[in-house]
């Protein structure tokens, strides 16, 4: 594991697990920290490194060596101890702290303590189900800054066999194809004579207004 970045998952929800398995199942060394006993028992089978302590105690942080860790992920459902949590890796100099937050107050606090990184589970998960059920050629999107998203859907079929100068569709839909994944290759900032073939999964930047002004129309 020598030279892989180490994680450390404070919280064992059903957010925390996943994180924590995903992390593991992808080959990199992860803690993780519950306070209900409990639950780090019944986790003992199913991750490699998990033990029980308050995370608002900062002796029991120095034990772990919380900040040798490259990143910490704070999921705790508790308000105090995700805050108290946030301040205590801040204070370790934790390079990378991303805090699960409850609502936006819970996230600016968390900032302000020094998260580097805040998400909203809930309303994430909420957003990606509402566009696919609006945008059915949708494989998912990434938020950016404020209305601006890159989203990754199929190709629609009325694109194929044109060409993106064809398409023409910044000038129509003030919208821009950055890539492209044609089966096994991927093509960054494509030629605009490319033309689109079927299978073809495009990642397309704009805002909120522009991305679905072009799924309504195609």
């Amino acid at each position: 594991m020598a030279g892989k970045r180490q994680f450390a998952v404070l919280g064992l929800g059903r957010f925390g697990i996943s994180a924590a398995r995903t992390l593991e199942e992808m080959g990199y060394e992860v803690l993780g920290v519950d306070m209900d006993s409990s639950i780090v028992s019944a986790l003992t089978e199913t991750l490699s490194q998990v033990v029980s302590f308050d995370m608002r105690d900062a002796r029991a942080m120095d034990q772990v060596g919380i900040g040798s860790f490259d990143t910490v992920i704070i999921a705790a459902k508790n308000l105090e101890a995700s805050l108290m949590a946030t301040m205590l890796c801040k204070e370790r100099n934790v390079p990378e702290i991303l805090v699960k937050a409850i609502d936006e107050r819970h996230a600016e606090m968390a900032r302000r303590l020094g998260a580097t990184k805040v998400v909203f589970s809930e309303r994430d998960m909420a957003r990606r189900t509402v566009m696919h059920l609006v945008s059915p050629n949708a494989v998912d999107y990434i938020d950016l800054a404020g209305s601006i998203k890159i989203i990754n859907i199929n190709v629609p079929a009325p694109l194929v066999g044109r060409s993106l100068i064809e398409s023409n569709l910044r000038s129509k839909y003030n919208v821009n194809v950055i890539a492209i994944r044609h089966g096994n290759e991927i093509m960054v900032t494509p030629p605009p004579d490319y033309c689109f073939a079927e299978g073809d999964n495009i990642f397309i930047i704009g805002k909120d207004s522009s991305l679905v002004e072009f799924e309504r129309d195609f």
